[in-house]
């Protein structure tokens, strides 16, 4: 009997492999995470009309502040700069889609009468290809579509019904991420000293140096993202100028847009390109319209990305398109624009905050507003842990 009896030393925890106790505790660990992600994007969905223009409006923040910290800094007010640099800003956008909508408008009757012209070839082609389809069997097919499109027409109209209805939301999203852009151009290192605040007062400083970090690297990011789709949209709209391709214009501009959603969106709008020249302009066209997409694609990737991005914003090929793959399937489109951003902006506040003290990344010249002077209540949080740990040294030498 004694022989069946645990000793006082013994416990369950030393009866328990150390395998499985390393497992288990990793596994209940890693489900408590999991709750707070799934919580935090619980919150989120029901308050995607604010989140998404808050951080849309931090993305454009990221592009303009430092344009604006630049006019600041020749001895123009705040206030003055904020004002020039949005109002400019918007006025650049606006100029450019009015060009974009025109262009498009334009061509729209050249592009139709291409695209009626080559179905025709095609059908000619499909009547003297292997297939050997006649013209009763592709009119067959054809039936088919519109038969598919009719039995769907509800599906069809309840989804463009509940896009007229979001309008609402999307007017509200604007006039939000329009108020709330003017307030991080021009107030945002307070905002951030606010939110630092909330973190216990020993780790400040650290929580500090990581949003400086991730938001440096915001900046290096989405300014290099839009110097790399303007050389894509240079180099794509170019090459379909020079071939006669119609819609250059709006296809640059296409490329240009999908060029801030790196991988998936250039490829898909270079895809595009293809098509309207296959469409338009045959085989041999579309063919080297392919050689031009490879190309400045290949020199996108290996020259121009790793020499502007830098390693501060790398991030690794699959998780580029894991990331654009989970922001498609929560948020479609507005997912697959926010999802490398935000990786990149993890990517560097979690290094920072893991790195060693003497690792810390230099957070001099950071072009947000100045921190307030040390005397005020919004002073640094590395100078409040400082001046308060002086004050105790006093006291233990009483």
């Amino acid at each position: 009997m004694s022989d069946l009896k645990i000793s006082k030393p013994d416990d369950a925890s030393t009866a328990i492999p150390r395998v499985l106790r390393v497992s288990a505790a990793v596994s209940w660990r890693m489900l408590v995470i999991a709750a707070a992600l799934y919580v935090t994007g619980m919150i989120i969905t029901r308050i995607y009309v604010v989140v998404i223009p808050v951080a849309i409006a931090l993305l454009l923040a990221a592009l303009l502040a430092p344009l604006v910290s630049w006019v600041a800094g020749r001895k123009v007010p705040r206030a003055l700069a904020t004002a020039m640099v949005l109002v400019g800003g918007l006025a650049v956008v606006g100029g450019v889609l009015t060009f974009v909508v025109n262009a498009f408008i334009n061509g729209f009757p050249d592009l139709q009468r291409q695209v009626v012209a080559s179905l025709e070839a095609m059908r000619q082609w499909l009547a003297v290809s292997p297939l050997h389809l006649n013209d009763d069997q592709i009119a067959n097919y054809i039936q088919q579509a519109r038969d598919w499109l009719q039995s769907n027409q509800a599906v069809l109209t309840s989804g463009a019904l509940s896009t007229a209805s979001t309008f609402g939301n999307l007017l509200t999203g604007i006039v939000l991420a329009l108020f709330t852009l003017i307030y991080f151009l021009y107030d945002g290192r307070r905002v951030w000293l606010f939110v630092v605040r909330l973190a216990p007062r020993q780790v400040r400083h650290r929580v500090d140096n990581a949003g400086i970090a991730g938001f440096t690297s915001l900046v290096g990011f989405v300014r290099a993202t839009a110097l790399v789709a303007v050389v894509d949209a240079l180099g794509i709209g170019l090459g379909l100028v020079i071939l006669g391709v119609p819609l250059a214009i709006p296809l640059a501009a296409l490329v240009f847009l999908g060029g801030f959603v790196p991988i998936v969106g250039a490829v898909a709008s270079g895809a595009v390109a293809v098509l309207v020249a296959l469409v338009t302009k045959g085989w041999v066209v579309a063919l080297i319209v392919v050689g031009i997409v490879l190309l400045v694609q290949q020199l996108e990737g290996n020259v121009l990305q790793p020499l502007i991005l830098g390693r501060a914003v790398q991030i690794h090929a699959l998780g580029v398109v894991l990331a654009i793959s989970i922001g498609v399937v929560i948020n479609g489109i507005v997912g697959a624009l926010l999802a490398i951003p935000l990786v990149a902006v993890l990517n560097a506040a979690i290094r920072a905050l893991i790195a060693a003290e003497e690792e810390l990344p230099d957070t001099t010249g950071i072009p947000l507003e100045p921190p307030a002077p040390a005397d005020t209540d919004d002073a640094e949080p590395a100078q409040d842990k400082a001046a308060e740990a002086e004050p105790e040294d006093d006291e233990k030498k009483d």
